[in-house]
């Protein structure tokens, strides 16, 4: 199949469920962007478990492993998006909540590949 086509795809999927798993969480929150954040360690989490999987165990195809990673995580998670809300933070001098997002986001990114590692080597020795 297309690299394009399947990168696309995964994109379109990954799109559509970041919105949703992203206003769900958000709806909750009024003020703190949880919805990117919890979408970005969510994405970093499964971008982790693909990952290892593909690399230790050979799991996926090289066109599955692109439909998750590039395609469906990488429209799942959301720099651009992340960076506008905390610079929106910045700008209205809420500066214990844009030090939260940062700190929050970048410690939850790793935790999340690291997870994602932890997880993937675990169900590789089932």
């Amino acid at each position: 199949m297309n690299s394009f086509f399947v990168i696309g795809l995964g994109g379109f999927i990954g799109a559509v469920l970041r919105y949703y798993f992203s206003t769900i969480t958000q709806s909750y929150f009024e003020k703190f962007p949880l919805g990117t954040l919890s979408v970005n360690f969510l994405g970093c989490l499964l971008l982790g478990m693909v990952m290892y999987l593909s690399e230790y165990r050979g799991i996926f195809s090289d066109q599955t492993r692109i439909f998750l990673t590039i395609g469906l995580l990488g429209a799942f998670t959301t720099m651009s998006t992340f960076s506008y809300e905390s610079f929106k933070l910045l700008e209205n001098n809420e500066m214990a909540m844009f030090s939260a997002n940062i700190f929050g986001t970048m410690i939850l990114a790793f935790l999340g590949v690291y997870l994602g590692k932890t997880l993937a080597l675990v169900l590789g020795k089932a």
